[in-house]
């Protein structure tokens, strides 16, 4: 026979979810008030410990996802200031850089594409500059000779996750927001409200309002009813680590973006001399292996771009789950079930998004409202009722 669940505890808020948006979320709303806890095994962990950390709102830029491009800018913009408090707050440095990104062609189709790519840039008000090959070598001298033209964005910056995720823990800790290190096994809805979790030792945590904030696991906390479960699924992500050696200055200045072979390719060089290189993107469901031919693809592909990188000491192999949603945008507030909200859904942009989420969440849980910025990416788009409205 189980034992019955401990005493229950309360919050005004209850965030599901350690990673840097749940952790951005409980810091903000901790800021403006608020009695909030965290409930996850291991705070700060989860994709970030993967990601490369590009804030790349220009260079993101998709087709068909330019409502999300005024998120993206509206976060970049936000990062400086964002960064600086955090650091200020903590004493933890976050690798903050503004490098700049450099993006570029390795043959006719992708200087093609590149084009267009930065036709869209233009048309969508971001600043971007075209270079022929021979400058962007200039720019970076170990770029391989084939490179047929790129474009350079200044306002691309980059961070380093792993320390922003230690920061945002520190942070937390500062303002009272209180960790229970363990997992959440199910939601708890009393007369058609969520009132908090049960965790996986049988405490029952109990809140006025319940943000699930679990990255790629959002869709798979029990008890939440089927109409407002998060369309969350992990996408997988392998990435290396490379050390750069210190002696004759880094294999690069700033971070360089390329498609090879059709595949999406990045090197985000940090000032502490690592080189991070991703990544694939892969629908496995919740595999999390390295496999040899990820590994593979993705130093032959650098290799094609820099042929210097081959020469580097391997310090790491990972292998994470970036949380997509259908339309590639974040679920942000409150969904159907009164007290449950979302902050979820982040994709490929969960580093780039971290400030104006935290914003965004503290807003909503301090008021009631959801900022203008943030209704296009409500929950609710993806309601029964929604999804009937939209034409054919």
């Amino acid at each position: 026979m189980s034992s019955p669940p401990s005493s229950p505890r309360t919050s005004d808020v209850l965030v599901v979810g350690g990673g840097i948006i749940g952790l951005v979320t409980a810091w903000r709303a901790a800021q403006r008030g608020l009695a909030t806890a965290v409930v996850d095994p291991e705070p700060g962990g989860g994709a970030a410990q993967v990601a490369a950390g590009m804030l790349a709102a220009v260079t993101e830029l998709h087709y068909g996802e330019q409502t999300l491009l005024a998120l993206n800018v509206a976060s970049a913009r936000r990062y400086p200031q964002f960064a600086a408090e955090l650091t200020d707050l903590t004493g933890h440095e976050l690798g903050y850089r503004r490098c700049g990104t450099l993006a570029v062609a390795l043959d006719v189709d992708d200087r093609a594409h590149l084009r267009e790519l930065h036709a869209l840039q233009r048309r969508s008000g971001l600043e971007s500059e075209w270079l022929a090959g021979r400058e962007c070598r200039r720019l970076e001298p170990m770029l391989a000779p084939g490179v047929r033209g790129g474009l350079r964005v200044d306002g691309d910056h980059q961070i380093d996750p792993r320390r922003l995720a230690h920061a945002l823990v520190a942070a937390c800790e500062r303002a009272g927001v209180v960790f229970h290190r363990v997992w959440a096994d199910r939601l708890t809805v009393v007369r058609d409200r969520a009132t908090g979790v049960v965790t996986a030792d049988g405490a029952a945590l109990e809140a006025e309002q319940v943000v699930l904030a679990a990255g790629s696991l959002s869709g798979r906390l029990a008890g939440v009813p089927d109409s407002v479960l998060p369309p969350v699924r992990p996408v997988k992500g392998q990435v290396l680590r490379l050390a750069m050696p210190r002696s004759h200055g880094p294999l690069l200045s700033r971070t360089v973006r390329a498609v090879v072979r059709g595949n999406p390719l990045y090197l985000v060089p940090r000032e502490s001399g690592e080189l991070v290189v991703g990544a694939t993107s892969e629908e496995l469901g919740w595999d999390t292996t390295v496999t040899a031919g990820g590994v593979y693809e993705l130093l032959r592909d650098a290799h094609e771009l820099v042929p210097g990188i081959t020469e580097l000491p391997l310090t790491e192999t990972r292998a994470g789950l970036r949380p997509g949603s259908p339309d590639n945008a974040p679920l942000l507030g409150p969904t159907e079930l009164p007290g449950l909200l979302l902050a979820t859904g982040h994709y490929r942009n969960g580093v780039l998004l971290t400030p104006v989420t935290g914003d965004v969440m503290a807003h909503v849980l301090a008021t009631g409202e959801l900022p203008d910025e943030a209704r296009p990416f409500t929950p609710r788009r993806f309601s029964a009722a929604a999804l009937t409205e939209q034409p054919v």
